[in-house]
C-alpha cells in the first residue's frame, strides 16, 4: 500500500480512513436489522460520520463507527464504539464484520480491544468494495447493520458493452518474455524465380507476354523456328507468376538465353538485419511477428538460418523469414518491422498488458460478472507487450476486460465510484 506521510497538525484528523469513503456508502438505502433485533436509530443517514471521520451506525443510545486504518500499514479495521455519545471500553464490546464481495468471496473479521477501540484480525484487501454486515453485543444486546460500500464498480448493460467493443478472457497461465524489435526488407523467395528458354537454338518467330503480365503454367509465351530443322515449335510458360523480364523480339536468335524470367509474388520472404548486441540471443527456429511500419501484423514464421553475407553497410548480420504474400500485398523492397520473443518464461497467471489501466495508484484489471465490472489491483512481475505477469490482486479463472477497459475506466469515473487514499 502506498504511504502517505502527513503534518503533524493533521494527524490526529486523518489517523483513519472512512469506510463510508470508499465508494459513498449506503449507496443502497438505509441500514438495517435483522428480524428480531432492536432498529436502529437516524434511519436514511447512513453516510453519517463519526468524529475519527468513519461511517456512524447507531442503534438507540449505542452507536459504532468504522474505519479503516493505512497510514504506515497494511488496511485495518479500528472500531470505536459510544453510547450516548461517551466512549464505551473496546473490552465490553464483542464484534465482528462479515464482507460480502462481488463474484462471492466472503471476508470475516474479529476483533480486540487495543486502545480506545476494537482492531480488526486481518488485512482488508482492496478493492474495498463490499456489501458489509456489523454485529456488536454489548450489556446483553445484539446490534446488527447491513449496508453496501462499492468502490471501483459499474454495471454496464450487455448490448452497451457489445456496441462498445468490450472483449472479455479469463485470467490464467502465459508466456512472458523481452520483446526484441528487428527491422528487415521484402525480397521475393530463392525458388521464386524461373528462367524459360526454348529447346533448340533458333529464330524468334513471335512473343505472346510483355514485363508485367501474369502467366499461367502451361501458357504460350513464344514461338521459335528452329536453326536445324526449320520447324516452328512453342515455349510454353513451365510456372506461374508474373513476366519479370522479357529477353527476345520477333527477328532475335535464341542463342540459349533465357526468354523470359517469370517471378511467383507469393513467395516472400523478409530479410532482418541482426545487430551485433541480439547475436547472442536471436536464433534460427525463433517465432517472429512481422507488422507494417504502423503495426498492423501481417503474419507469425520461423526464423530461417543466418545468411552467409551480412550487411556491411549497417554492420549486421541478415536473417530470413519467408511470409507468404497471396494476396500479393507484399512487395519486394518494402521496410516492414519484427518482435521476436526472447527468455520466454511460462507463468501461472497473466493477463493482457494491453487491459492495464491506471486506478488510483494501483494498476489494475476490470473484473467482470456478467453486467457488473469492478476493479482488481495488481501487483505484477514480468511484462512484454502481450502479456503481463501477475503476482496476487485477482484469482484465476476469473473473467477480465481485455479489450475496452479504458471505457470501464471511464464510466467509473464518471459514476465517482472511488475513494482517497
Amino acid at each position: 500500500m502506498k504511504k502517505f506521510p502527513f503534518p503533524a497538525a493533521a494527524a490526529a484528523l486523518f489517523l483513519a480512513v472512512p469506510l463510508a469513503a470508499c465508494g459513498g456508502g449506503g449507496a443502497e438505502g438505509e441500514d438495517k436489522h435483522e428480524e428480531g433485533e432492536s432498529h436502529a436509530e437516524g434511519e436514511g443517514e447512513e453516510d453519517a460520520k463519526g468524529p475519527n471521520g468513519g461511517k456512524l451506525l447507531k442503534n438507540g443510545d449505542f452507536a459504532v463507527e468504522v474505519t479503516i486504518f493505512e497510514n504506515g500499514t497494511e488496511p485495518q479495521f479500528r472500531v470505536f464504539a459510544t453510547r450516548g455519545g461517551k466512549p464505551v471500553d473496546p473490552k465490553d464490546v464483542q464484534l465482528a464484520i462479515t464482507l460480502t464481495r462481488l463474484g462471492g468471496d466472503v471476508d470475516r473479521f474479529t476483533f480486540r480491544p487495543q486502545g480506545k477501540f476494537l482492531a480488526g484480525q486481518g488485512v482488508v484487501t482492496e478493492p474495498h468494495s463490499f456489501d458489509v454486515e456489523v454485529v456488536a453485543v454489548t450489556g446483553g444486546k445484539r446490534h446488527v447493520w447491513k449496508y453496501a460500500n462499492p468502490e471501483g464498480r459499474t454495471r454496464i448493460a450487455t448490448d452497451a458493452a457489445k456496441a462498445g467493443g468490450i472483449e472479455t478472457a479469463v485470467v490464467g497461465p502465459a508466456t512472458v518474455g523481452e520483446m526484441r524489435e528487428l527491422y528487415g526488407t521484402v525480397q521475393l523467395s530463392p525458388t521464386a524465380r524461373s528462367e524459360i528458354r526454348g529447346q533448340f537454338p533458333g529464330r524468334v518467330v513471335s512473343v505472346t507476354k510483355a514485363v508485367g503480365d501474369s502467366v499461367r503454367r502451361g501458357e504460350l509465351l513464344a514461338r521459335i523456328e528452329s536453326s536445324e530443322s526449320l520447324q516452328v515449335y512453342p515455349v510454353y510458360a513451365t510456372v506461374g507468376g508474373v513476366v519479370a523480364e522479357r529477353n527476345a523480339n520477333p527477328g532475335d536468335v535464341t542463342d540459349g538465353r533465357a526468354l523470359y524470367v517469370v517471378t511467383d509474388p507469393a513467395q516472400t520472404t523478409v530479410v532482418f538485419n541482426i545487430f551485433p548486441r541480439d547475436l547472442a540471443i536471436i536464433r534460427p527456429g525463433m517465432r517472429v511477428t512481422v507488422e507494417t511500419q504502423d503495426g498492423a501484423a501481417i503474419a507469425t514464421a520461423p526464423l530461417g538460418q543466418f545468411l552467409p553475407d551480412g550487411n556491411v553497410e549497417a554492420g549486421t548480420a541478415l536473417i530470413r523469414a519467408t511470409i507468404p504474400n497471396r494476396s500479393g500485398t507484399l512487395r519486394p523492397g518494402m521496410a516492414l518491422r519484427g518482435r521476436v520473443m526472447v527468455n520466454p518464461v511460462t507463468v501461472p497467471l497473466a493477463v493482457r498488458t494491453e487491459a492495464i489501466q491506471p486506478f488510483r495508484d494501483f494498476k489494475v484489471v476490470y473484473a467482470n460478472f456478467g453486467q457488473d465490472y469492478e476493479v482488481r489491483m495488481l501487483k505484477l512481475g514480468r511484462s512484454s507487450p502481450e502479456w503481463t505477469e501477475v503476482l496476487s490482486g485477482i484469482k484465476p479463472g476469473t473473467a477480465y476486460v481485455t479489450k475496452g477497459s479504458f471505457l470501464v475506466r471511464a464510466d467509473i469515473e464518471k459514476s465517482g465510484a472511488g475513494h482517497d487514499h
